[in-house]
């Protein structure tokens, strides 16, 4: 099946850029201005159980669409999370990402590409890659957490760089061509080793908000090329 996915470059770091970053009092007009610097944008949701915090929720989705043309990407961190993933398919998500690690996985998975939407599965960084192996036939993108979940402005920690390399090795045994993006301690001294190690694309935060020159942050990230590494 053909996807939004499919269209975006593959010969460039992809740009999934995370909303809780932004000015959350000026959400609508944030999505606006940050969307021609972005691939897709980046929404984290929780049940609340799964991570304690209280993120995105289906009714902040609703009212960003009409702000951007950008796919919106919810990221939910929940157990056995169909019901919450449906509800942001119908407020406007384009492909929900759920952990491989939560009740109930495989069967949101299913329910997400019941309702024609991409789904994506993410992993903490100490889940192994191959403890998702059974996922991967129908998954469309992986998201791979680099920092402790559910937390912002944190260090990455260099286990990341392994990881995303398993995966890449793993998918390739799989014959699965989807992308692998990290999310977690994305800084300018972390992004060419993210790419290197096979990364497709990243989810910046502060990197981009805060810098003082978007258009040329934006370029600088999109600069850089997938790996592979030696395989």
């Amino acid at each position: 099946m053909s996807s939004f996915l499919d269209a975006l470059p593959d010969d460039r770091i992809l740009l999934d850029v995370s909303l809780w970053s932004a000015d959350l009092s000026s959400l609508g007009a944030e999505a606006a201005r940050i969307s021609p610097y972005a691939d897709l944008l980046h929404i984290d949701a929780s049940d609340t159980h799964f991570i304690a915090e209280a993120l995105f929720f289906p009714d902040l989705v609703r009212a960003v669409r009409p702000h951007t043309d950008r796919p919106l990407h919810v990221h939910l961190m929940a157990h056995r999370p169909a019901r919450l993933a449906c509800a942001f398919a119908d407020a406007g998500a384009d492909l929900i990402t759920v952990h491989a690690e939560a009740t109930g996985a495989a069967d949101a998975v299913r329910a997400i590409h019941d309702v024609g939407l991409l789904a994506g599965i993410a992993l903490m960084l100490d889940t192994d890659p191959a403890d998702a192996r059974g996922l991967l036939a129908e998954a469309d993108a992986i998201v791979l957490i680099g920092t402790p979940l559910g937390t912002k402005g944190t260090t990455m920690h260099p286990a990341a760089l392994t990881r995303i390399t398993a995966m890449r090795r793993l998918l390739d045994v799989e014959q699965r061509q989807i992308p692998i993006i990290a999310d977690g301690g994305i800084r300018q001294d972390t992004v060419a080793s993210l790419a290197a190690a096979g990364a497709n694309g990243v989810v910046p935060g502060s990197l981009l908000w805060a810098s003082r020159d978007l258009p040329g942050t934006a370029a600088w990230i999109r600069s850089h090329q997938p790996g592979p590494e030696d395989r």
